[in-house]
């Protein structure tokens, strides 16, 4: 029973201790491990030639559908692979023929030795079993910081085989033999018809550690290969979750009641493995219910696929590390998706009922293995077509191996090609968050399916969960439907509560009240904000106000401030006298100026002649110049030039 104390969670409650003994003596009774086997066969020398099994690790990349074919290598020194290899390239094989390593059981865990040998360059490990006994499954050690550095990173197929086989090979090789095998898992997912049917059995539970880590990366990956097959038929999935049951003893004890739905008949562990604090082992549970109902429901309507959208939204938006876990974050994405949630809750039924429920209870019986399928006891397990899916959970190596149960030529399309697109936006915008006026939404189709991601438009950056709100942020968010806050027109006006200069948020502008996001108007003549003198009339406007005053009063803003308009007949004749004395004062100024000016320039105009030419006077006409030859001299012409 290692493998389901370290599938569901490292470590053990004391208080429980007696509950799980009674739990797990009775799995040992009824529970059944089936070992997944693929065909090992040696192709040469000749006196070796023949077909045995080997079974399929239960981490790494098996070949489901295909095979390989290698030479063997068994190392002289260090053959238990419990210590790294000389060099990385020292099984890297230099003929066409892939090197296989075949090193010997114990001393340390099986997925150590088969890291260390993909680390020296080999592209598949055989464990050849140190006692005879029937084949068991290689399984990954309990998790601890120095094991989860590797476990993930193992990327090439490995398989127990038996004692007797594995000292066959060894003394070929001793001998300086060529041994050639073929590892095939060709038939190791049978493919009745041309439709695959599998499951995945898996936990809501987000807090267990690095299984968790695992399915819902696996999960998040997977899911646009896994809407693509069922929405064109070639595929039934089914979701199933584990729950255990409290003994009669041990009903009413608040271990049971804290871990339990419907009076102790459906538990889980308590996620913080911690009774007085945190998330509780029935939260768990009633989650397990609701992603039961919710594939369900879905299924109803032709849209089984929805499910894959709703663990993953549920993953993100109500994750147990951001204390989100909750019935509320869940029914948000329920309604982001479209679903019936009145049909999912009737489905659930009531978890207080001292009664059983149909759905859980028909987990706990599909949980028994049945036919050529052993239990469930590993978390999280795939089952294609009746068959455990051995390895790790990854998104290529389980496409494969799910392509691997259709009948050869059958398969679809995306076995072939992993580039895919599965334009899930198309429908309701995915369930992501859309802005309707500017057609931007966080919606984003890739070949894992749709993804809710706040979006980038013309430089502006959203921010938000993607799925119920993104807003602008930063410069230019106004330009794009005013940032995502309020903004309305009316009569050619346009006012908005975002701000280039303020980045903090949404203000509503002057003349409005709210949060930003919606914002009314002020009447600021209601409540006295304006037009406060006695004569003053105030109108409200749509973001103002404007005053006048009773009467022909005229309005001054500045002052808030009415004043006369209209003076008497005196004060008219007053002020009409004193502009025409003005203008008269003016008119006769300028008159003056014009009388002073010609004089002026009259005798300027008559000094100047006169200093050359002669003035007609009688009195001066017996009088001799006082310079005769200068006087001729003048008026001689000038020289010609």
């Amino acid at each position: 029973m290692a493998t389901l104390r370290h599938s569901f969670c490292t470590g053990s409650y004391i208080v429980l201790v007696e509950i799980v003994l009674i739990i797990l003596a009775r799995s040992c009774v009824l529970g059944r491990f089936v070992v997944e086997k693929s065909g090992i066969s040696v192709l040469s020398p000749y006196d070796l030639r023949s077909k045995h099994d080997g079974a399929i690790a239960n981490f790494g990349v098996p070949n489901y559908g295909g095979s390989m074919i290698g030479s063997l290598i068994y190392p002289q020194k260090g053959s238990n692979g419990c210590n790294p290899f000389d060099s990385e390239n020292t099984f890297k094989s230099t003929s066409p023929r892939p090197t296989v390593l075949l090193v010997d059981r114990g001393e340390c865990y099986f997925a150590l030795k088969v890291w260390n040998g993909q680390r020296a360059g080999a592209a598949a490990v055989l464990v050849a079993d140190s006692i005879d006994e029937p084949l068991i499954t290689m399984d990954s050690p309990e998790e601890s910081s120095g094991n989860d550095e590797y476990i993930e990173k193992i990327g090439i197929p490995s398989a127990l085989i038996q004692r007797s086989f594995g000292n066959s090979l060894k003394t070929a090789v001793r001998k300086g033999e060529e041994v050639v095998v073929k590892l095939d898992w060709s038939e190791s997912m049978p493919h009745p018809d041309e439709r695959v049917e599998y499951e995945l059995w898996t936990n809501s539970n987000d807090e267990c550690g690095i299984r968790c880590d695992e399915q819902m990366d696996f999960v998040k990956s997977f899911k646009g290969h896994a809407q693509i097959l069922d929405k064109g038929g070639y595929t039934l999935f089914t979701p199933h979750y584990i729950t255990w049951y409290c003994p009669e003893a041990f009903i009413l004890s608040s271990q049971c009641k804290s871990q339990c739905i419907n009076r102790g008949r459906y538990c889980a562990p308590d996620p913080e493995q911690d009774f007085g604090s945190g998330y509780q082992g029935k939260d768990v549970v009633f989650e397990n219910l609701r992603q039961l109902c919710v594939h369900r429901v879905a299924n109803e309507s032709n849209r089984s696929w929805v499910w894959w959208d709703y663990v993953t939204d549920f993953h993100i938006r109500c994750s147990m590390k951001q204390r989100r876990y909750s019935k509320e974050c869940a029914q948000d994405v329920i309604n982001s998706l479209d679903l019936p949630i009145e049909k999912i809750k009737k489905c659930m039924g009531d978890p207080d009922a001292d009664m059983e429920n149909p759905v859980l209870k028909m987990e706990q019986t599909l949980q028994v293995g049945h036919g050529s399928r052993g239990d469930v006891t590993i978390l999280p397990t795939l089952v294609i077509n009746d068959v455990q899916y051995r390895g790790k959970l990854e998104r290529t190596a389980v496409l494969k191996a799910v392509c691997a149960g259709f009948k050869e030529t059958t398969e679809p399309r995306i076995c072939l090609s992993a580039d895919i697109e599965t334009n899930e936006c198309l429908a309701r915008n995915g369930g992501c968050w859309q802005d309707a006026k500017s057609n931007i939404t966080a919606c984003k189709d890739t070949f894992r399916g749709r993804v809710c991601k706040c979006p980038i438009v013309n430089g502006v950056q959203y921010n938000g969960d993607g799925y119920a709100y993104c807003e602008a942020v930063g410069m230019g968010r106004c330009a794009i439907n005013s940032g995502g806050c309020w903004s309305e027109t009316r009569n050619g006006k346009t006012f908005s509560a975002c701000s280039e200069s303020d980045l903090t948020g949404c203000h509503c502008p002057s003349g409005f009240r709210g949060d930003g996001n919606k914002c009314q108007d002020i009447d600021e003549c209601k409540e006295g904000f304006a037009c406060q003198c006695s004569s003053c009339i105030c109108n409200n406007t749509w973001g103002g106000y404007d005053c006048h005053c009773r009467g022909d009063k005229l309005y001054i803003t500045d002052h808030d401030a009415c004043i006369e308009r209209n003076v008497s007949t005196l004060g008219r004749f007053v002020a009409l006298l004193l502009l025409a004395a003005v203008v008269g004062a003016c008119f006769a100024g300028y008159i003056f100026y014009k009388y002073r000016f010609r004089t002026y320039m009259d005798s300027e105009i008559m000094a100047i002649m006169s200093q050359y030419m002669p003035l007609d006077n009688p009195m001066n006409n017996n009088i001799q110049p006082a310079h005769p030859r200068h006087e001729v001299e003048s008026m001689r012409p000038l020289p010609q030039i």
